[in-house]
């Protein structure tokens, strides 16, 4: 079962199992990267394709585009890309097993995929260390 798709985002791979959409646009999140950002906001889900109406929302491994909301004053209401590393809502994996995590969080990207800090902290679900190889370079604990 492989997709052959083109790939726009640098560093980012094809395949990706169904998991269910937590975060929709509008959501508070925690910043889990050393950037100085706190609390972001998703603004946008980069690729998003949905029904007429339908509040665009995102999941462990998407690609978004927040604002910060919390942080320094040089990073607050600037919008940033980011991917979402962690979420409340059960994940269900192809073995059967459930994870969840305690809090919604993301990492800031630049435009090209690379990351914006240098350290993540907290978890890292698998999910999105197997679609972003940088981020899975960086993370200390991968679940």
């Amino acid at each position: 079962m492989s997709k052959s798709r083109a790939v726009s985002a640098k560093g980012i791979e094809e395949f990706k199992p169904y998991i269910t959409r937590a975060l929709p646009v509008n959501s508070i999140i925690n910043c889990a990267d050393n950037t100085g950002a706190k609390t972001l906001k998703i603004v946008q889900v980069v690729g998003y394709k949905g029904r007429l109406k339908r509040i665009p929302a995102a999941c462990v491994g998407d690609h978004v585009t927040v604002v910060v909301k919390k942080g320094p004053p040089e990073l607050r209401k600037q919008t940033f890309d980011a991917v979402i590393v962690r979420q409340k809502y059960p994940v269900r994996r192809l073995n059967g097993m459930r994870i969840m995590f305690e809090d919604n969080a993301a990492v800031i990207i630049t435009p090209e995929g690379e990351l914006k800090g240098t350290e993540i902290k907290g978890p890292v679900a698998a999910e999105a260390a197997e679609r972003w190889s940088r981020i899975a370079n960086l993370a200390t604990i991968i679940v």
